[in-house]
């Protein structure tokens, strides 16, 4: 197949390269058509979150999101994507009983789902599985701070890292991922001060959402910074359009228009 005119999608050693240099944009996306949006918005790398458990099927945790879910909705991303890099998230449990069942499981988001990496949540231990899926050529990005799939472990969305201790531990894990092979690391609900303390120490890019803005990059979920009425309105993130609104207007209008018979009119009609 000729790839003349065709442009040239991101890839994991891409992402790693922008370390230091202009801030990496992530965004997440669960379909087609979204990917389509956060494509043409210029993203370099587009995550099918586990998220998708909280905006799309409208659970109060990520936890009921399955790998087949993932898969799922990553294969419809993939679609939609010519630039930014599409990361898979490992769903809860599909990384935690061991390096040969986290190998199956992520390879499927890249066979079937089309995924070019995929996202993990740090555990104890988490460098195995991780230098094993970089062994097997399957690109990580780590994710440490706020981890939605410990929600119940963390005692709720808190903020992580604010002592000293939990501070020092998180520089080692971010350490850990990186020796493991980690190509990036996303920090999520993390005083400032320790998201760049984290950056500065670790050569590959790390992204953050609720982190500060000295980390390599930022992330925010679609549905949040665009004001569905599944988003979240927290104070990590930044509403650049009230969808609510605007979406819920033009559907009263539809309504209101075929009450009153004004649609359809004649031209969208057929003779």
């Amino acid at each position: 197949m000729s790839t003349v005119g065709k442009q040239k999608r991101l890839t994991a050693v891409d992402i790693r390269k922008r370390k230091g240099g202009e801030k990496l944009v992530c965004l997440t996306a669960y379909d087609y058509s979204s990917a389509l949006l956060c494509d043409a918005a210029g993203a370099d790398l587009v995550l099918v979150g586990d998220s998708l458990g909280n905006v799309v099927q409208g659970h109060d945790t990520t936890i009921p999101v399955t790998l087949d879910q993932i898969v799922y909705h990553t294969s419809l991303v993939s679609r939609g994507l010519n630039h930014a890099l599409l990361v898979s998230d490992l769903p809860f449990l599909t990384f935690s009983l061991g390096e040969a069942e986290t190998l199956r499981n992520a390879g499927r988001c890249l066979v079937e789902g089309g995924a070019q990496a995929v996202k993990l949540e740090w555990q104890p231990g988490g460098e195995k599985v991780v230098r094993a899926l970089y062994n097997a050529g399957i690109p990580v990005m780590g994710h440490l701070g706020l981890t939605p799939q410990a929600i119940h472990r963390l005692g709720g969305f808190r903020v992580q890292g604010r002592s000293e201790e939990q501070a020092a531990a998180m520089l080692d894990e971010a350490k850990k991922l990186e020796d493991a092979g980690a190509f990036s690391i996303v920090l999520e609900l993390i005083p400032r001060t320790l998201a760049q303390r984290i950056t500065e120490a670790i050569s590959i890019p790390t992204i953050g959402i609720g982190a500060g803005a000295h980390t390599d990059g930022q992330v925010l979920v679609f549905h949040d910074l665009l004001g569905f009425p599944s988003g979240v309105n927290a104070r990590h993130v930044k509403q650049y359009l009230n969808a609510t609104e605007l979406l819920t207007d033009a559907l009263k209008l539809f309504a209101d228009e075929t009450h009153s018979g004004d649609f359809p009119g004649e031209e969208h009609g057929f003779k």
